[in-house]
């Protein structure tokens, strides 16, 4: 018999341990070692030399033995080609190749790895009065600086207090090792399971499966660094509803992420729009309703090249009508955020993780952000950004966290009880140039990041703007209602010969999806597509269709006549042929098929 043998192989990616026998061949043990790193055949290179010298071909004709490989030798894989799928991993020149030994293969977010890919040094010009080389030397006053330089953050103006995501990687990863065992490791709150030394909670624990005690601390850096509306008009269009109401409202952000050349390897989250879900609003409170369209909503909104990026929610009280000015109540002698709000937000953080690649769980922390319209210093509205802290996030998951109901700016950590075990979480606050610690079992302070939000000088537009714009969904309170008569009085009194610029509306989008009488949502991606690149031949195509002519249809039966209804029509026929295939009743909006004269539902006559 054979006596196996085990051949390590070490990579980039770490050392693997392969089976073989002496009389193997070479091919056949190349196989394996391709099979357990994931290469293809020709996708890597094996050495006998960690400095690459001694390659080991394939061959069929050669064994290991007469190679002289034994048991227990080490070879040295690199991969070829960087189109092998393990050449992310195995780059060991910077830190864009790293990823921990076990964490799994993840896709980052576009911007993520567009950032991995910059240089992201800060570069200076030579000091006339410092500098003593010439046009060409570097010294002290002139070298470049890391994206994580706490000195050269604080002197920006207004100053930095957390650097970006993508700069505090680059600082664990620009040691000698190059960050070779950075982990990111995520937050647990709950007792590890499988131990079976001792009964479980609450009968027994140990200091295996206790998860350890918290210290709040300021987290160094945050995951987006700017807010950016692209238009006024996506705000102001948000807070008509308070303007009307003066009940406070809330909506999610849908944008996309970008660089923000203002911080070193900073993430700018841009807003294109905002949708408004089902909610109950008053003078002091919010209530979220539960949504049946939020997963269509996510689904237009990526096939429009957005994404969910943030919420935003009022907190205004007129202070004077006449003015039309706001009460500032937000500020640092009460609350900036309220623990319910953090807690909220905290919420929403954790169903929106950020993929990354150094998390043994392929994810850490979060990119989604919190806008907050409130009065500011001058009595106006401002919009102020937030974030809370990973620490933060992990005590909502895991169930830790409950708001104090006499302070809403403060919040308690849960006492541990029979049925869920809580660890002990404390802070530190300065007072006198000390440090002074607490345990958070009473109160705890902030737990939260602010962020700038800022409008652009140049307005963009992902959607068109009309001055009669469609109705924003889930505003019957208002009596604004998203039907097919609000559909053909905003189509006649859209003045655009362009048909893109008409139906580029973010709501009528979601109308045509998710309307009850004609739902699009399988017939629609032709014009979303245009909508995305700004294609009027795409839409003009879509035009045409059956669906359009369709809705056209049931825009004639409200007595609202369209300019241009006889136009267009099913694949660019007339009106009249579409008319043929199917009649809506006007008693009760009601389908009916084609050649019948009463309605088959109510039994009411055509009219």
């Amino acid at each position: 018999l054979l006596t196996p043998q085990i051949i390590r192989v070490q990579s980039p990616d770490g050392v693997k341990r392969i089976t073989a026998t002496k009389r193997e061949t070479v091919a056949t043990f190349l196989k394996k070692v391709a099979k357990e790193f994931g290469f293809r055949n020709n996708g890597f290179s094996v050495y006998t030399n960690r400095n690459r010298t001694g390659e080991i071909t394939a061959s069929q004709n050669k064994s290991l033995n007469l190679l002289k490989i034994k048991h227990g030798d080490m070879l040295f894989l690199y991969p070829s080609s960087p189109a092998g799928p393990s050449s992310e991993t195995m780059d060991t020149s910077g830190s864009q190749g790293l990823r921990p030994v076990g964490a799994p293969q993840v896709v980052e977010d576009e911007i993520d790895q567009y950032l991995i890919k910059q240089d992201g040094k800060i570069y200076r010009n030579r000091d006339q009065q410092l500098c003593r080389h010439g046009p060409l030397g570097k010294c002290v006053h002139c070298v470049p600086l890391e994206p994580f330089d706490e000195d050269y953050l604080n002197h920006l103006e207004p100053p930095v207090k957390h650097m970006s995501f993508h700069a505090y990687i680059r600082k664990l990863t620009g040691g000698a090792d190059k960050g070779k065992f950075v982990a990111l490791e995520n937050i647990s709150c709950k007792i590890k399971s499988g131990c079976e030394g001792h009964p479980p909670w609450p009968e027994g624990i140990c200091t295996k499966c206790q998860p350890s005690a918290i210290t709040l601390n300021r987290q160094k850096y945050r995951h987006v660094d700017n807010i950016m509306f692209e238009n006024h008009t996506i705000a102001d269009r948000f807070l008509d509803f308070w303007r009307k109401t003066g009940n406070q409202h809330l909506g999610y952000l849908y944008g996309r992420y970008t660089e923000h050349k203002d911080i070193p390897l900073g993430i700018r989250a841009e807003v294109a729009a905002i949708y408004e879900p089902p909610q109950i609003g008053t003078q002091n409170s919010l209530e979220i309703l539960e949504d049946p369209k939020a997963e269509v909503v996510d689904e237009i909104a990526a096939k429009l090249g957005l994404r969910k990026v943030g919420w935003i929610f009022t907190d205004l009280v007129s202070e004077d009508t006449r003015k039309g000015t706001v009460r500032y109540s937000r500020n640092k002698d009460t609350y900036y955020l309220s623990a319910e709000e953090c807690i909220t937000a905290g919420n929403f953080q954790n169903q929106q993780p950020n993929i990354c690649r150094l998390s043994p769980d392929g994810h850490f922390g979060s990119k989604f952000v919190t806008v907050v319209a409130t009065g500011g210093p001058d009595n106006q509205v401002h919009f102020e950004g937030y974030q809370v802290s990973n620490q933060c996030m992990a005590l909502v998951r895991d169930e830790c966290l409950l708001p104090c109901r006499d302070a809403p700016e403060l919040g308690y950590a849960k006492e541990s009880s029979s049925e869920q075990y809580v660890p002990d979480v404390f802070y530190k606050v300065r007072a006198a140039c000390l440090w002074v610690g607490g345990a958070a079992k009473t109160a705890l302070p902030r737990v939260w990041k602010s962020i700038t939000t800022t409008f652009p000088k140049d307005p963009v537009y992902t959607f068109s703007i009309s001055q009669n714009p469609f109705p924003i969904e889930n505003r019957d309170v208002l009596g604004e209602t998203q039907d097919f008569h609000s559909l053909a009085t905003y189509l006649s009194q859209n003045t655009s010969s362009v048909f893109l610029d008409i139906i580029s509306d973010f709501h009528l989008l979601l109308f045509l999806v998710t309307n009850e009488v004609m739902p699009l949502r399988d017939s629609i991606s032709l014009l979303l597509e245009a909508v995305r690149t700004k294609n009027e031949e795409l839409a003009q195509t879509w035009k045409k269709s059956e669906q359009w002519a369709t809705i056209e249809q049931l825009c004639s039966t409200v007595g609202v006549q369209l300019s241009g209804l006889q136009e267009y029509g099913a694949m660019g026929g007339s009106t009249h042929a579409a008319s043929a295939a199917i009649w809506a009743c006007q008693h009760c909006t009601f389908m009916n098929q084609p050649g019948t004269d009463h309605c088959e539902m109510c039994s009411l006559p055509r009219t």
